[in-house]
């Protein structure tokens, strides 16, 4: 009897639990199967710029998704194979075949996971808001200009007996058809959500797309999809364990460091950036140190299986967040969702028009878009709205990783130049003839030449005090600046004093003592003498 209604208790939990949260998990799963369906044709994509099959790089999605959902620090991201990732991957993959590739995802897992445990994630603070604005305008052009292959055919030409192959736009007929259903897949997912938030107006679309493309094949009208786009039918199973088959030697160690190591911060720093841009989106914050080692995992595990590795994917994450994904759920139903579709569900992905699954993209390109920024000039900063263009170019032209760092060294150079101008010199003279100067703001090598312009040696008199009680001293280019002015001043044949260093001052001085060999004689006054040697 006990046992009965402990049994009947359980069952009334779970259905209270369901009741609670129907809501929260219909979204989680409809906004998953949205994001499964637009994860296929860029999976497929991904493939030909890495140079592998599409089942492998369909594969890697779903073993990337799913185990970086288990373990993410940031509930609502989607990770899989990426453009970034395959881009790296591409010449090694070209040079030393797929065991190779498989190996140096190991190693980027590894090299991953060393970060995250680490806990270095914490420098990802140090990116400034314009380096993520400049990211977001990039990464959507990059969207934008990668869907427009959409509207290529392949075509052979005989030149000299040779075969060639060239992209070439479609016929003006074909291209007005496929321009038309892109621009009607926008049109759903923008009119949708004013009537109805109940299901994603993405999953809505496609849905929608993919009932017109069959109405119209039976009639004789034949939109692209998925199949015509990667040149055969998407269909396989399960990747299975697999230990690269590569001599375990220095020489083995040499080719895929370089790949993984690049691999591996271009992951990280796409994965923070993708963190930061929904933590912004939903006013909440992930767990940075989390997310890495989650990414870790997942490639490492991906390494494994066989697969060509992967991050987070701003897009996919941005389409879930939209479309109410908020848990990991979502990210589990999307990497599921996949798995299933390619194992059983072949039919349907293939039926997809493409030009549906590019309406999708091109909204996200709308919606990553920080559109506000081309109104701030003479509202900002000039040096932030250069930051901007700077990272959003890099990011077109190159790569994630070189525009964030381009992005940082400008930021903190800008940083530095002006951090530089705000120093100044309060100036006293005591009745006995002694000059004090008495320095406000920074000395640092972003100042130093401004600091040495503040100081008159030819006319100051025979007894000159440097007063450091309202300046900082940071670094040895600071020190090296007041030996340079303390020497001046003993050529001079003057007398130059140092007074009221803070403690984290008076141990820069002492540390540099080993470098400059400056003799700092600390007395009850707390007047150094500072000899020039």
């Amino acid at each position: 009897m006990e046992s009965k209604q402990k049994e009947n208790s359980g069952k009334f939990r779970s259905i209270k639990f369901f009741g609670e949260h129907k809501s929260v998990i219909k979204s989680e799963v409809l906004s998953g199967l949205t994001v499964a369906l637009a994860l296929i044709p860029e999976s497929i994509a991904f493939a030909f710029v890495a140079g592998v099959s599409p089942i492998l790089s369909l594969q890697t999605a779903v073993v990337i998704g799913l185990v970086a959902a288990t373990f993410t620090g940031r509930p609502g991201m989607i990770s899989s194979s990426t453009a970034a990732i395959a881009v790296v991957v591409a010449s090694l993959v070209a040079t030393h075949g797929l065991e190779y590739l498989f190996a140096t995802v190991i190693l980027m897992g590894i090299l991953q996971l060393i970060i995250g445990f680490l806990k270095l994630g914490k420098y990802a603070r140090i990116i400034p808001y314009p380096v993520m604005l400049g990211f977001l305008n990039g990464l959507s052009i990059v969207i934008f200009l990668a869907q427009l292959d959409q509207f290529k055919i392949n075509r052979v030409t005989e030149v000299n007996g040779v075969s060639v192959t060239e992209s070439v736009w479609m016929s003006s007929g074909d291209l007005l058809l496929m321009i038309g259903f892109v621009l009607f897949t926008m049109a759903i997912i923008h009119i949708v959500p004013k009537f109805t938030k109940a299901v994603p107006s993405s999953l809505i679309a496609i849905i929608v797309m993919t009932i017109i493309a069959v109405v119209l094949g039976n009639s004789g009208i034949h939109l692209r999809n998925v199949q015509d786009f990667a040149g055969m039918e998407i269909a396989g199973g399960l990747p299975g364990f697999h230990i690269p088959q590569v001599p375990l030697n220095f020489e083995t160690l040499s080719i895929i460091f370089p790949y993984a190591l690049i691999g591996g911060l271009v992951g990280l720093t796409e994965a923070v950036l993708t963190l930061q841009v929904l933590d912004e989106m939903t006013n909440t914050r992930g767990r940075t140190n989390k997310e890495i080692i989650a990414q870790g995992l997942a490639n490492t595990v991906n390494g494994f299986l066989g697969g060509m590795g992967g991050d987070a994917m701003i897009g996919q994450s941005i389409i879930n967040i939209k479309s109410g994904g908020r848990h990991r759920m979502s990210g589990l139903v999307a990497a599921s969702a996949l798995m299933i579709f390619i194992m059983f569900g072949s039919a349907f992905i293939n039926a997809i028009p493409l030009a549906g699954l590019v309406g999708v993209m091109f909204m996200v390109v709308v919606s990553t878009f920080k559109w506000e920024s081309l109104r701030y000039k003479g509202k900002v900063p000039a040096q932030d709205i250069l930051v901007i263009i700077v990272v959003s170019l890099i990011t077109i032209f190159a790569d994630l990783a070189s525009a964030v760092i381009a992005g940082v060294v400008v930021s903190a150079l800008i940083f530095a130049w002006e951090k530089g101008k705000v120093i100044y010199a309060n100036e006293e003279e005591s009745a006995t003839g002694e000059k004090t100067y008495k320095i406000n703001g920074t000395v640092f090598f972003g100042s130093v030449l401004n600091f040495k312009e503040l100081f008159n040696v030819e006319e100051d008199p025979d007894t000159v005090v440097l007063d450091l009680k309202y300046a900082k001293v940071t670094d040895y280019s600071a020190v090296e600046a007041i030996s340079s002015i303390t020497k001046r001043y003993e050529d001079a044949g003057k007398t130059f004093r140092i007074v009221r260093l803070s403690e984290d001052c008076k141990r820069l001085f002492h540390n540099a003592n080993a470098f400059t060999s400056v003799v700092i004689d600390e007395g009850e006054d707390e007047v150094i003498e500072y000899p020039y040697v």
